[in-house]
């Protein structure tokens, strides 16, 4: 009925093993001789199941370790030979502190759509962040699968962490791999670990190396760390890793900027298509999701979804509904909900520069030579090049010479000298011209100079500003010349400004970006190029922005300006645009097409929340293109803009219209959230209840009414000379634990950045608090003055913190093998309280029950509530009366094949959400036609997930926590009823 004893010579065919082999969290197992914990368990193609687990008995006390039921004897422990025991703890500590730690480690079954966590972490109660994580919990899609494409600054980090937090609860996140562009790695690991506790391994460069030294030679890393942050150019690039990949599988990937694997046959394509079949959950993310070919976004909706998509080309929103979620800082919901927590952004400031003498030259020989107004030829051969000279020039001398050096250098090369003697004439005259250019020939230096000054940047003032600029040699240029310009002398100038480009290293890159978001760094200047317009945060100390030179496309300008209007900016960001005009005739100054572009960009952000669409063309490099083009023909900036959304061909016009369904339906606020509104805790009360709810009935079952109040009886329990073994202390008014972390304890802290350990001394003493409040300051005080690291000395205690789940497991551990508590309790007769568990083939939960049962067969399906009335609670007394537990044994069995019969009885009504839900999905991949053997392999796969998914046709997995005994003292008995209304969890 519910024992499970394997060998490898009782196995059989792996995939009728993984049916049978039942391993759920918080489960004891008995493996070569000694008792573990099971903590996670899922079957392999080749090994049985995959069991990982952690000591229970003394000779492997807190030891992790994993085992495969073909290569070992795993017993799961059979309940009717529970042995029931005396709990001598005061107020039945111990036992109130088992049967917490149970429901705690016990995955929340498939069925449950509701948010479970959403209220426990480190970040505002905004419900349209967690209605990504509700859709990817819906049941509209086989498995947890998502494209985020909310438009820059709304908080897709915090979305793909909440959606993170939600699958670990389930069981359905112990695997986790991140890819992220590098410049962002620690900025995610950082807004993971601080808001929701959730530890990834950075495999940057530096990381990639330490880990080169402490793994076996040709270990596969990503089993040696099972939460990791990488690199997209990291794994794109390294064959090794790439073959790595191909041999495991994930619970759930996550790839920002995804719009980056659009591209069939790109190195970052070809890795999407690895991963994509490898993991359970998968979770995209991008602002700029479209390319404007509906076929290459159907391949990217593919990763997610196979057979989402029938016809490539000939889709419209609602068949990707369910896998695509797009929001704007103007969308109702996101308006009303942000209530002043995003400051309104300024207009953008075009700041005219008139040209210098110097300048007018140039202006002048580009528009005699390169960019004749009346229409003539131009000196140059290839049609484009004469617009990248003029962007140069527009950005500084500086990148003027240098695009002037490489194209001489290419012409020099060609076999007909002749055919580019002109070509070379005319560059060699630009040449001249540029030769002894200094900073004061430059008007937009000049004007760069006077905007940041008066705006306050200077020795004497912490006010910050980023700039940008196109061009590597602009920045290197104006970081030589700027900090003197400022009045920033000696080691000062040195350390006021920084410049990022992409000829970084990640590690640098990363540095750049932390130094500018501290508020007792001493940079005060940033300048960059687009490498820093995706993803970046730039806010946190700055709402000034410049851009030096403007970039030719509308979703570049808004990409750059995300970057400090974003969620959590607590003052307007100021845009100010440096416009380079000419008196030259015909010359094609910054008004011609960088101010017009300013001022469209900023009427598409005011009405329609962003600017990618404008256009049709949906990628930044597309829109210069099209434009430089569309110049070349004589058309204005206007008239080129506004010719791509008029339908200048049927093509275009079926694109236009699609994209507007697609952008105008798709991720529009439902009249009903699901669930409704989340029941709200006060962030700032020390151990107040962390929201369990966010409907009607409980998402998670708690005995304790918050974690804070279990991680306190579990510190009592575990270590009752925490004062001494501990060095533990603690503030009763701020609520800040301190104590000096265990060898065991440490030892799941290692997946914390090394920095942050060293930091913050992590490995001599660690401070926690369930106060949000606090919480929150020290994290805010880690970008103010004087902090040297972003790193916060106090974290939160979520639920999945890795303190409160080393507390857990240690609590788990009191008991011995097979033993279970006896509790005095305000009942009328002997009541056992009994799990109940059905799973499904890949060995998750699909339904899981918490029962009383009396000797007699009565049955109560809600354990939670029968343990509240019946008086188990923090203020019970332990009166130490036991009776002799034979007899209570001997009933076991009977009690089992109750809790069975129970479980059968109602298990068609408690599957039946989840059945039906299944067979939609079946009956939409019957319908799927494939002409290829590849699609049908697809199809096959994707109809046994289906099947995999339901549950199995086993009994349910059994299992008794513990007695309640008649009190013969108590006033009241609760009853178990046989005939309560079951309840599915």
């Amino acid at each position: 009925m519910t024992a499970v004893q394997t060998s490898p010579e009782q196995n059989g065919d792996a995939s009728d093993a993984a049916g049978q082999e039942q391993f759920p969290a918080g489960a004891q197992v008995l493996v070569r001789d000694e008792v573990w914990l099971v903590r996670n368990a899922v079957p392999t193609r080749d090994d049985g199941a995959r069991v990982e687990v952690v000591g229970v008995s003394d000779f492997v006390r807190d030891q992790e370790a994993v085992f495969f039921t073909r290569l070992d004897t795993i017993e799961l422990i059979d309940p009717r030979d529970t042995r029931l025991i005396a709990d001598d703890s005061p107020n039945y500590r111990r036992s109130r502190l088992f049967l917490e730690a149970v429901l705690r480690r016990t995955a929340l079954p498939q069925s449950e759509r509701r948010l479970a966590l959403a209220d426990s972490f480190l970040l505002d109660s905004l419900p349209y962040q967690r209605r990504p994580a509700e859709l990817a919990l819906s049941g509209a899609n086989l498995r947890p699968r998502l494209l985020i494409a909310d438009v820059v600054g709304l908080g897709k980090t915090l979305e793909i962490g909440l959606t993170l937090a939600e699958l670990i609860r389930r069981g359905r996140g112990e695997r986790i791999l991140v890819v992220t562009p590098q410049h962002v790695l620690e900025q995610f690991q950082h807004e993971l670990w601080t808001r929701f506790a959730i530890p990834l391994v950075r495999l940057d460069s530096v990381g990639i190396e330490r880990i080169q030294r402490e793994i076996p030679a040709g270990r596969n890393p990503f089993t040696f760390f099972k939460r990791v942050i990488v690199s997209i150019d990291t794994l794109k690039n390294t064959d090794q890793y790439r073959h790595h990949l191909e041999q495991i599988r994930w619970d759930a990937v996550v790839i920002d900027e995804s719009h980056n694997l659009i591209n069939r046959g790109s190195l970052r394509n070809q890795l999407a298509q690895t991963l994509a079949p490898r993991t359970d959950a998968l979770i995209l993310a991008s602002a700029t999701p479209h390319n404007g070919d509906a076929k290459s976004f159907a391949e990217l909706i593919g990763l997610l979804d196979p057979t989402a998509i029938r016809d490539p080309e000939n889709y419209r929103a609602e068949d990707i509904e369910h896998l695509f979620i797009r929001r704007t800082k103007i969308s109702t919901e996101v308006r009303e909900q942000m209530k002043g927590q995003w400051a309104d952004r300024g207009p953008s400031e075009a700041v005219h520069c008139p040209a210098t003498p110097a300048e007018e030259k140039i202006f002048a020989e580009l528009a005699a030579v390169w960019l004749p107004h009346d229409g003539g030829p131009s000196v140059s051969s290839v049609p484009l090049f004469p617009y990248t000279l003029l962007k140069s020039f527009l950005s500084s001398h500086a990148a003027l010479k240098a695009t002037v050096t490489a194209r001489v250098k290419t012409l020099e090369k060609k076999d007909d000298p002749q055919a580019t003697a002109a070509e070379l004439s005319a560059l060699r005259r630009l040449t001249e011209l540029t030769a002894d250019l200094a900073e004061a020939d430059s008007a937009k230096f000049r004007a760069l100079v006077e905007q940041l000054k008066g705006i306050g940047v200077g020795p004497a003032s912490d006010t910050r500003v980023v700039v940008f600029s196109e061009r590597v040699q602009t920045l290197e240029w104006l970081g030589t010349v700027l900090p003197a310009a400022l009045g920033f002398r000696g080691r000062a100038a040195k350390e006021s400004l920084r410049v990022m480009h992409g000829g970084l290293s990640d590690e640098q890159q990363m540095q750049v970006v932390e130094e500018f978001g501290l508020a007792g760094a001493p940079v005060r200047i940033l300048l960059t190029g687009d490498v820093a317009s995706e993803g970046v945060n730039l806010h946190r100390q700055c709402h000034q922005l410049v851009h030096y030179d403007v970039p030719w496309s509308l979703i570049r300008i808004e990409q750059r300006n995300g970057r400090i209007d974003r969620y959590g900016q607590a003052h307007p960001p100021q845009f100010r645009a440096l416009i380079l005009t000419s008196e030259a005739e015909g010359a094609k100054d910054d008004t011609l097409v960088s101010e017009r572009l300013l001022e469209r960009e900023d009427q598409a952000h005011r009405s329609l929340g962003t600017a990618e669409a404008v256009t049709g063309l949906y990628r930044a490099e597309a829109e210069e293109k099209s434009l430089i083009q569309d110049l070349l023909r004589g058309r204005t900036v206007d008239e080129s803009l506004d010719g791509r959304r008029s339908g200048a061909d049927t093509d275009t016009e079926a694109m236009d219209d699609f994209l507007a369904d697609f952008f105008g339906s798709v991720g529009e606020e439902p009249e009903a959230e699901a669930g409704g509104d989340a029941e709200e805790s006060s962030p700032e009360a020390l151990g107040s209840d962390t929201s369990t709810r966010t409907g009607t009935g409980p998402v998670l079952p708690r005995l304790f009414d918050s974690t804070a109040h279990f991680l306190d009886e579990a510190l009592r329990e575990v270590y009752p000379d925490a004062r001494d073994r501990l060095e533990l202390d603690r503030d009763e008014q701020s609520g800040l634990l301190s104590f000096c972390p265990p060898p065991d304890l440490l030892h799941r802290l290692k997946a914390l950045p090394v920095d942050y350990l060293r930091e913050q001394r992590l490995r001599e003493r660690l401070l926690v608090t369930f106060n949000r409040r606090l919480a929150q300051h020290s994290l805010q005080r880690a970008r103010e003055a004087g902090s040297t690291s972003s790193w916060p000395e106090i974290s939160l205690l979520t639920d999945l913190h890795p303190v409160v789940e080393w507390l857990t497991d240690k609590v788990l551990v009191r008991l011995g093998r097979q033993e279970a508590p006896m509790i005095t309790a305000g009942v009328a007769e002997p009541t056992y309280l009994v799990q109940g568990v059905y799973s499904n083939t890949l060995g998750r939960p699909t339904v899981v029950k918490w029962m009383g049962v009396t000797r007699s067969g009565a049955v109560d399906d809600d354990m939670v509530s029968l343990l509240r009335r019946s008086g188990v609670g923090p203020t019970m007394a332990n009166k130490l009366r036991y009776r002799d537990p034979a007899p209570l044994v001997a009933a076991i069995p009977d009690v089992l094949e109750a809790a069975e019969a129970f479980m059968e009885q109602h298990r068609d009504a408690w599957d039946r959400p989840l059945r039906e839900s299944i067979e939609r999905h079946k009956l939409r991949l019957g319908d799927w036609e494939q002409p290829t053997l590849a699609g049908e392999r697809t199809k096959q796969r994707l109809t046994d997930l289906a099947d995999d998914l339901l549950t199995t046709g086993q009994s349910p997995m059994l299992r008794v926590l513990a007695v309640l005994l008649p009190d013969p003292d108590a006033s009241f008995a609760a009853p178990v009823s046989p005939s309560a209304a079951p309840t599915a969890l």
